[in-house]
C-alpha cells in the first residue's frame, strides 16, 4: 500500500517544500501537476523541504488528465476541497493498493468542473468559515496523509526513538 500526495498547480514554494517534507518523513510520494507557480531550483522551495527532497519519490504530471491517466481505481482518490460534505475521517484508508489525496490550489482549489464530475470522491477537513477562507495547504496535507497512516498502522515508520538521556548528565 502506498500513499501520494497529489498537488494541482502548486502557486507558493514553501508550502510544496514543507508538504515535500512530510512527504519524506511518512515515505508519502508527491506528484506535481503542472504549471508549478514557481520554479523547481526556487530557494525558497529548497529551504522548506531542507535536505530532505533527495529522500522524496516526486512525479511531475503535464496537466490533470495526465494525472488522472495513472490512478487505477477511482475509489482511492480523494479531492480535498472545503465544499466536500464527507468528512476525511469518514474514509477507510485500510484497503490495500495506492490512495491518493489530491489538493487544489492555494488561491482557487481543484477546477468546479472537475469537482462536479468527481463528488463522491471528495472530502473535507471541518473548519470555522466565518474566521477563514481556507487551512494552509501544507497543513491540511499532513492533517489527511496522518489520519490515513494512523488508520494504516503507520506502516514502515519508527515506532519509537530513544532520547539520549545519558548525553545530559
Amino acid at each position: 500500500m502506498t500513499n501520494h500526495i497529489v498537488l494541482f498547480e502548486p502557486l507558493f514554494p514553501a508550502n510544496t517544500g514543507n508538504i515535500a517534507r512530510t512527504c519524506a518523513g511518512t515515505d508519502t510520494v508527491l506528484h506535481l501537476i503542472k504549471p508549478l507557480g514557481f520554479s523547481t531550483d526556487d530557494k525558497h522551495l529548497k529551504r522548506a523541504g531542507l535536505d530532505y527532497w533527495d529522500k522524496v519519490k516526486v512525479v511531475y504530471h503535464d496537466d490533470l488528465p495526465s494525472f488522472m491517466d495513472t490512478v487505477s481505481d477511482l475509489k482511492k482518490l480523494y479531492l480535498v476541497s472545503k465544499f466536500a460534505t464527507r468528512d476525511y475521517t469518514e474514509v477507510n484508508y485500510q484497503t490495500e493498493g495506492d490512495h491518493y489525496f489530491l489538493f487544489g490550489k492555494e488561491t482557487t482549489g481543484l477546477p468546479e468542473p472537475f469537482m462536479r464530475q468527481y463528488p463522491e470522491l471528495a472530502i473535507r477537513i471541518p473548519q470555522d468559515d466565518q474566521n477563514i477562507r481556507a487551512l494552509n495547504l501544507s497543513n491540511s496535507a499532513a492533517i489527511v496523509i496522518y489520519e490515513a497512516l494512523r488508520q494504516q498502522g503507520f506502516p514502515n515508520l519508527a515506532r519509537v526513538h530513544q532520547y539520549p538521556y545519558d548525553k545530559l548528565k
